[in-house]
């Protein structure tokens, strides 16, 4: 693996989202204690939180659902690692890396957990298991513009032009869509310079940059863009709020993203926490996961895709799909920062 220090400089990114982190929520009590849960704000936080909450409390422990997002949870951490805020992280490879360079996590013990042999292997990770696959692609209202056919598009078709909304690379949504770019305008997946003489050659695209996805759904539903770099479960949420809103996977290719629980090093209660891994990979909480509005890819095989989640993707197209190498990434990934944040502020 790419060795990435977490140096003071590349850590303030980091922490400066972990201050607004939202305040940890309720649990209610049980006999064998209680597992303090890391976890997506949104689709992720409500969806855990309602699904999850009785099936760990079945088990005989509490459940504490916080909502903070992946580089927020490491921020948090690594500012306390001998006295961890949380049991678990839910995180994807980008921060999986800088989790275990900086030795915040640890290897599971697969015995522990019921449902591991219902995961493929390709889910059944040594540190942790993989709750979902993040298929990333483009977001479009068809009634404002027409259906993309990749990221060229975006750039070379006028009927794009300012309705286009990106965000910087502390997004791994963003990181994933600029890889691709430079693959296509570039030499490489890490050939920034391409990106961002793109963007200076078209600066249009420089006043659709927002700080995160939220931020661009909130555009979407107001109608102030109608293009943004998404998952399918962006897209699935626009849906049930009743907008109109399709994905593209890209012709280039859609990147992915898997999705993982972690255990923090110096948890409290290891016991709860794999209660909390083995209800999140379970048939009953995967079927409820993947209906809208979050229409999670399930890595339980027992668990059948739904048309939704079909029209998205397939489990035989899960191989076909680009995984970006992060370690690679976060090895450039603070200076790509530095220099984008630096060109959108002009």
């Amino acid at each position: 693996m790419t060795s990435f220090k977490m140096t003071r400089r590349h850590f303030g990114f980091l922490a400066a989202g972990a201050a607004a982190t939202a305040a940890m929520p309720f649990a209610a009590r049980a006999t064998g204690g209680s597992v303090i849960a890391a976890t997506f704000p949104g689709n992720w936080e409500d969806g855990y939180r309602s699904v999850l909450t009785p099936l760990v409390k079945e088990a005989g422990y509490d459940l504490t659902v916080a909502p903070a997002l992946a580089q927020d949870q490491l921020a948090k951490v690594m500012a306390s690692p001998g006295n961890p805020p949380y049991d678990t992280l839910l995180m994807s490879p980008g921060q999986m890396a800088v989790a275990i360079e900086n030795d915040i996590i640890q290897k599971i013990d697969p015995s522990k957990l019921k449902n591991w042999s219902m995961l493929d292997p390709a889910f059944q990770g040594e540190y942790g298991p993989t709750v979902t696959v993040e298929v990333n692609g483009i977001a479009y209202n068809p009634d404002l513009v027409p259906r993309p056919k990749g990221y060229r598009d975006l750039f070379e078709n006028p009927a794009y032009k300012g309705l286009v909304s990106w965000t910087g690379f502390a997004s791994n949504t963003g990181v994933m869509a600029y890889t691709e770019i430079a693959k296509i305008f570039g030499s490489g997946p890490t050939d920034m310079e391409a990106v961002f003489k793109l963007f200076k050659d078209h600066p249009e695209h420089l006043k659709g940059v927002v700080a995160s996805t939220n931020h661009q759904m909130t555009l979407f539903q107001q109608g102030e863009v109608a293009v943004f770099m998404c998952s399918t479960g962006n897209v699935a949420k626009l849906k049930a709020l009743g907008l109109k809103a399709e994905f593209v996977q890209p012709e280039t290719g859609s990147p992915a993203a898997p999705v993982n629980i972690h255990l923090t090093k110096g948890s409290k209660n290891v016991d709860a926490a794999y209660a909390y891994m083995d209800a999140a990979i379970s048939k009953v909480a995967q079927d409820q996961l993947k209906m809208p509005p979050r229409e999670m890819f399930p890595t339980n095989r027992q668990v059948e895709l739904t048309p939704g989640i079909g029209a998205y993707v397939t489990r035989a197209q899960l191989a076909s799909l680009v995984y970006p190498d992060w370690a690679a990434l976060n090895k450039n990934r603070p200076e790509w920062i530095r220099q984008f944040d630096a060109l959108v502020a002009g």
